[in-house]
């Protein structure tokens, strides 16, 4: 069983960035498909970017194309997520999922998450 964590957030003003990054355990990392989704106080968990096994496939929330990407580098077993142009709105939990069949939008396994807040 995977296990993840994420690592890079924190406090940031509008117009900042940052660069999220998510360690996986498991050697096999090339084997899972991974996804970021964030969850904001009182609102539901939504999927924010995914990636394919191999890198080849991305996909975005509409709120953040053009502004975050995602990639990953499976030799560290690492998937990233870098945000650009962050907002106020863009302040949630973030967390990171794998899943060794399904994307873009289920997952089985979960991080804890880390806490992401853009200042106005």
């Amino acid at each position: 069983q995977v296990q993840l964590v994420e690592s890079g957030g924190g406090l940031v003003q509008a117009g900042g960035s940052l660069r999220l990054s998510c360690a996986a355990s498991e050697r096999t990392f090339g084997r899972y498909n991974m996804g970021w989704f964030r969850q904001a106080p009182g609102k539901a968990r939504d999927f924010v970017a995914a990636i394919s096994r191999s890198g080849g496939s991305t996909h975005y929330a509409d709120s953040v194309k053009g502004r975050f990407t995602i990639s990953r580098d499976n030799a560290k077993n690492t998937v990233y997520l870098q945000m650009n142009s962050l907002q106020p709105e863009d302040t949630a939990v973030y967390y990171c999922a794998a899943d060794p069949y399904r994307w873009p939008y289920a997952y089985d396994y979960w991080g804890q998450g880390i806490q992401v807040t853009v200042s106005s």
